[in-house]
């Protein structure tokens, strides 16, 4: 395959800075309601990208799970590959591809770990099935055999039978604090439009238009 002959030209839109909102949070929702109206299959979906041990960098789907106290918020297993590397570098980006809009956001910041009680309040409101997925994994760990998960998931349903099944203490949110975002909408022959929030010490933020 020759793979440089796969190109296409951007062209469902522009953005100037008068079409953005002084508010970055804002500006994000707004695309964000604007990619669900637009079908996409995906539209909460982030790659989630941190630092681990030695320094490599990692990179992984999430889906973003809500907007809180002026954070992006996501839930995983405490001990996880992407929880471990969180606690030792808190510093992480994502990623949200909006590739049939032409869009892409990239938002960088600060994570914080969510209450429990917040954590609770989400988890409540899963299915079942995911909830009882939650307790039976060991996220990242090594798995001889996928049986092995299935008979765990089997044991934990007979475990809580039709009863509520609780908060594991080894799962909960993660709110990502955001000091950068980048809106990046595609432009024809490569000219792209990007845009560049950066939060200021007093709690503004500065937009700038960076060549593409």
């Amino acid at each position: 395959m020759q793979y440089e002959e796969f190109r296409r030209q951007y062209t469902a839109g522009g953005l100037t800075r008068e079409m953005l909102d002084g508010c970055p949070l804002r500006q994000f929702e707004r695309w964000l309601e604007e990619a669900v109206l637009a079908g996409l299959k995906d539209p909460t979906a982030m790659v989630l990208a941190t630092v681990g041990e030695g320094g490599m960098p990692w990179q992984r789907i999430v889906l973003l799970k809500g907007m809180s106290h002026g954070g992006l918020v996501f839930y995983t297993n405490y001990g996880s590959n992407k929880a471990r590397a969180i606690a030792a570098n808190p510093l992480v980006s994502l990623h949200f591809p909006w590739n049939e809009l032409d869009r892409q956001v990239i938002v960088c910041g600060r994570v914080e770990k969510m209450t429990v009680a917040e954590s609770a309040a989400y988890f409540v409101t899963r299915p079942r099935e995911s909830q009882i997925a939650a307790w039976a994994s060991r996220q990242s760990r090594p798995v001889s055999a996928r049986a092995l998960l299935e008979k765990q998931v089997s044991v934990l349903k007979e475990r809580f039978g039709n009863g509520e099944i609780p908060l594991p203490d080894f799962w909960g949110g993660y709110r990502v604090l955001p000091e950068r975002f980048e809106f990046w909408q595609g432009g024809e022959h490569r000219l792209h439009d990007r845009f560049l929030y950066r939060r200021q010490h007093e709690g503004g933020w500065i937009i700038e238009q960076l060549q593409p």
